[in-house]
Order: C-alpha cells, then structure tokens, then sequence
C-alpha cells in the first residue's frame, strides 16, 4: 500500500514538474530569428512597466529615432510615436489619417492615434549605428547581443520555462 501511494505521489511531482516546465506563463519581449531553419529566440523578460522604446540611428541621416510603444492587455504592440530630426528618406514629413505630428526644438513627433500590431520584423544591419531597446529603466544593445545581418520577429509573448532555458536571455548596459 505505501509502494502504491509512493508510487502515486512521484507520479504526480513528476507531472507537476512537467507542467511547470513546459506551460508558457512568462511574458517576455521575443527576439526570433527568421530566415533560418533553427530559429533562436532571445528575450528581455517583461514585468508590470507596460511602455517601452526602440532607440537607433537613421542609417541615412544619421540621427536618433525614438519609437515609443506600450503593451496591450492582450500582449500587441501599440505605437505611440516617432521622434525624429529629419523627414524625406524613410521619415514623414506630415501627419496621414490617424496621425497627428509636431515639431518643437528641431525635432519632429509623429502620434498614432490607435496603431495596434502584433508583432514586427527588426532587421539587425552590419552598420556601426546604434539600436537600442530601452524598457524599465535599462537599455539593452541589440547590436551587441543580436547578431547582425539577420532578422528577428519581435513580439510580447509568453514562454515556458523551458524555452528560457533553450533561448538566450539579453543583458543591458546601465
């Protein structure tokens, strides 16, 4: 009787381990790689702070872009706005439907009223230009961490334990 209840009992632990293992109850930031038949994911974990930016030089004009983004309750991406110092190749220069811009001290913001995706491709180019993430206080190098000349899918989603441990958890400067 006790070899069944024994028995019974590890069975159990086993399956809640299992459980636990692959039940994906972690929300992260997701860096994917496309293009490849063993794609890699690379992940910021994601904690209560909702908003969060990208921060990279314009390869043509050579200026910072800010893109500010807030999460969703359903884990999309909604944008918020753009900021940037010059328009014309890659910029706008006005405001479509849905949109609204100013320019203040040299810069232009451009809002998004209710521009909501699920996910979007980052192309990591072989540039020396910055690309940055920026999310609760701490900025990380995608170029230091992602490896150039690929792509990644980019999403919020949530993972298993053990997919963060089969992926690589990106670190951060300052």
């Amino acid at each position: 009787m006790k070899r069944v209840s024994l028995l019974i009992s590890t069975i159990l632990v086993i399956g809640i381990v299992i459980i636990f293992l692959f039940i994906p109850i972690f929300k992260v930031f997701s860096f994917t790689e496309t293009r490849t038949n063993n794609p890699q994911l690379y992940y910021i974990n994601v904690s209560n702070e909702t908003s969060f930016q990208f921060r990279f030089t314009h390869s043509i004009h050579r200026t910072d872009v800010l893109e500010n983004y807030k999460i969703t309750n359903s884990n999309k991406l909604k944008l918020v706005s753009m900021e940037y110092e010059d328009v014309s190749i890659g910029m706008p220069a006005y405001a479509e439907e849905g949109q609204s811009i100013t320019y203040e001290n040299g810069k232009y913001k451009l809002y998004f009223e209710e521009k909501i995706i699920d996910n979007f491709t980052l192309y990591v180019g072989d540039v020396d230009y910055d690309l940055f993430i920026l999310y609760d206080g701490k900025e990380y190098n995608l170029k230091q961490s992602l490896k150039r000349g690929n792509s990644y899918l980019f999403e919020v989603t949530t993972v298993s334990l053990y997919d963060k441990l089969k992926g690589v958890l990106l670190g951060y400067e300052r």
